[in-house]
């Protein structure tokens, strides 16, 4: 389980880059009840409601859950960024250079809050750290409307356990795929109890990564009362789902979607949950 007690290797803070900040913002209100706080409130280029910002933050009942950021890489696709926690971003950046990934941004320091950067996994998979100072990552975790779960979709899934080994200490343990379709590979971080076990990742054929032009790609799962529902609250504001919702043996109910500028995510209601 995710939880808030960030440790060396934990997943501790995401954002997403968006074409249309206003758009983007509305929908997650939709589907996950999350509300949007604008940075900086109105200024140039803003408006009375802060739509015109740049970017801003995600709440969840007060909590913080998430970043919001108009998308202004050219060719990027708009995608989760998911950050992992490191106690020495210069160190992990020489890590990853070694390891055979690519610096995408460099160490930088975000005033007092953190020190953050960001990186390409050798087979071109995105992700980030994030050092803290004041501000250590998210403020809700594995409840409703939160991050529970972060995965990797890769076609060299014994790669992908080499670099991430190495650069951010995970530990690794191997469960069959339902149907005996492959195997699926669960992370946890270094020195803690399986039930600290933080996401996984999954080898795929390159032409089942079509949304990352056959490149690996980290999602991350959000936690919801009813899986129907939120898929029902996807589709209604310009989402779209790619699998489910379906049920999963001891794990809940799930569905793989879209939002409308084709970001993707899972939503997850936890078998306890959708047995209740």
């Amino acid at each position: 389980m995710i939880t808030t007690d960030f440790v060396p290797g934990s997943p501790c803070w995401l954002d997403l880059g968006t074409p249309d900040v206003r758009a983007t913002a509305a929908f997650y209100g939709a589907v996950l009840g999350w509300e949007y706080e604008p940075m900086g409130g109105t200024g140039e280029g803003g408006d009375a409601d802060g739509g015109g910002m740049e970017g801003g933050m995600f709440r969840k009942d007060g909590k913080l859950v998430a970043g919001l950021g108009k998308l202004t890489e050219e060719g990027a696709r708009s995608a989760w960024m998911i950050y992992y926690s490191v106690s020495d971003a210069d160190a992990t950046t020489r890590l990853v250079e070694r390891a055979g990934g690519k610096v995408r941004v460099a160490p930088r320091d975000l005033g007092e809050w953190g020190r953050m950067a960001q990186y390409d996994d050798p087979a071109g998979g995105q992700f980030a750290v994030w050092q803290p100072g004041k501000d250590s990552g998210v403020e809700l975790v594995d409840e409703p409307g939160s991050l529970s779960w972060t995965e990797l979709y890769t076609s060299d899934a014994a790669g992908a356990r080499e670099f991430y080994g190495g650069v951010l200490g995970w530990q690794f343990g191997d469960i069959p795929m339902p149907g005996g379709e492959g195997t699926y590979t669960l992370i946890t971080p270094a020195g803690l109890p399986q039930e600290r076990m933080q996401g996984g990742l999954l080898e795929l054929p390159a032409e089942h990564l079509s949304l990352a032009n056959g490149r690996p790609y980290w999602h991350p799962v959000f936690n919801v009362t009813d899986c129907d529902a939120a898929v029902a609250a996807v589709t209604a504001n310009g989402g779209s789902v790619q699998m489910g919702p379906t049920d999963a043996e001891g794990i809940g109910r799930m569905a793989v979607c879209l939002d409308p500028s084709n970001a993707d995510f899972l939503l997850l209601t936890p078998a306890a949950s959708a047995g209740s």
